[in-house]
């Protein structure tokens, strides 16, 4: 006997012609989300991957060689839609680089236009792209003309308080052809600082005829339902508050995770690292989640410390089941 097969839920929002089956993804972040992040976030409910960044002079430096760019690129079929995000300063190399990148296979290429770093953004790249919205129009209706995929856009609302310039960066993406705008609802002076402006996402996505995520200072359920009502966004980007709490994008809250099962995921990111990167790199390379994954403890002092000089397997394995016994004799607070 045949079962009829279950009809595929329509899509959320699309990206062009790519159908996106879901309302929240993670943001790409330099140094954290790698391919093994990606693919936990992605089986826990992400509905598309983006690359960390990747600087279009690095890629073409590398051509042709192994080294951290192939890892940075490196997907999996599983992640698809598959972002590439991208910066430079030098816009006919953003062109050049996102045309050679089609090569290897990705779903859309993603131009960062919200890069804080100072030597980055005064340079003219990720954040310094703002202060210039005829020429973003020029560039991505080069890019958009150039390419075969989907291109698409994340932002913030300007370069500081007196140039917040995001309807006009909005419009000349829009009007050049990007297929989507993801909205850090910050300018480039506040960084990761202070509050995120929902009004404005909200303004950019009243007058968007495109898909836009709304983006900053996600961090539980309740800011995911926030940033959607507030805003009216097609999706919700989330970024610092899926490290170490990847289950976000199961719509569970950090105190609705054990201990047991946060640490048995550590332990698993922890495994998918060393292969990635290998015993001497990839222990280390994993310090910036580990001390996450013990969130659950009321204070992991000296713990904290030796978790983020960890140098191999081993003494990871010791101090998650140190954590283990520290939550398993702590005594419970009474509630006022």
């Amino acid at each position: 006997m045949s079962f009829p097969e279950e009809p595929i839920p329509a899509p959320v929002f699309s990206i062009g012609r790519i159908p996106i089956h879901g309302d929240l993804i993670l943001a790409p972040m330099d140094g954290f989300t790698d391919f093994p992040f990606r693919v936990i976030c992605r089986e826990l409910g992400s509905a598309m991957s983006y690359t960390e960044f990747v600087n279009v002079d690095e890629i073409a430096h590398a051509r042709g060689k192994h080294g951290a760019v192939r890892l940075k690129l490196k997907y999996s079929q599983a992640e698809r839609p598959i972002a590439f995000q991208i910066y430079g300063h030098i816009d006919s190399r953003l062109v050049e680089t996102a045309r050679a990148l089609q090569d290897l296979g990705p779903d859309i290429i993603d131009i960062n236009l919200g890069c804080a770093i100072r030597k980055i953004a005064e340079r003219g790249a990720g954040a310094g792209m703002l202060k210039d919205p005829a020429r973003i129009g020029r560039l991505f209706a080069s890019l958009t003309g150039a390419l075969g995929v989907p291109v698409t856009a994340k932002m913030r609302l300007g370069w500081d308080a007196g140039s917040r310039n995001y309807l006009d960066v909005a419009r000349a993406l829009e009007e050049n052809g990007c297929s989507l705008i993801a909205v850090h609802g910050r300018t480039k002076d506040q960084a990761l600082a202070g509050p995120v402006d929902l009004s404005a996402i909200a303004e950019i996505k009243r007058r968007a005829r495109i898909p836009v995520l709304g983006n900053g200072n996600v961090h539980t359920v309740a800011d995911i339902e926030t940033m959607k009502r507030e805003t009216g966004c097609d999706g919700v980007m989330i970024g610092r508050g899926a490290i170490g709490h990847p289950w976000i994008f199961s719509r569970r809250e950090k105190e609705d995770v054990s201990l047991e099962e946060s640490i048995a995921m550590g332990r698993r990111h922890l495994a998918m690292m060393v292969e990635l990167y290998g015993t001497k790199f990839g222990p280390v390379i994993f310090r910036k989640h580990a001390v996450r994954y013990v969130h659950h403890l009321v204070s992991v002092g000296a713990l904290r410390t030796r978790l983020v000089h960890c140098t191999n397997v081993a003494e990871y394995d010791f101090l998650f089941a140190e954590a283990l016994k520290i939550a398993k004799n702590a005594v419970p607070t009474e509630k006022p």
